[in-house]
C-alpha cells in the first residue's frame, strides 16, 4: 500500500509566502506611460479622499 504525505497544519503557518517583483528598465523611459499611470493614481487617491470626507461629514450630521 502506498503511504500518502500529509501537510501538518502548524508547518504551513509558519512561512508565509515571500513575493518578489523586478523592475526592468528601459531606454528611453515611456514617459508617457509614467505619467498616465501617476495621474490615474492621483485621481485614485482624491476619490478616496472625497468619499472618506463625504462619510465623515454624514455621520458627524447624525450624531
Amino acid at each position: 500500500m502506498a503511504r500518502t504525505y500529509k501537510y501538518s497544519r502548524g508547518r504551513s503557518s509558519r512561512r508565509p509566502h515571500r513575493i518578489s517583483v523586478r523592475s526592468v528598465q528601459r531606454d528611453p523611459v515611456d514617459l508617457r506611460r509614467l505619467s498616465r499611470a501617476a495621474i490615474a493614481l492621483a485621481q485614485a487617491q482624491m476619490e478616496a479622499d472625497a468619499e472618506a470626507s463625504e462619510k465623515k461629514s454624514t455621520a458627524e450630521g447624525s450624531k
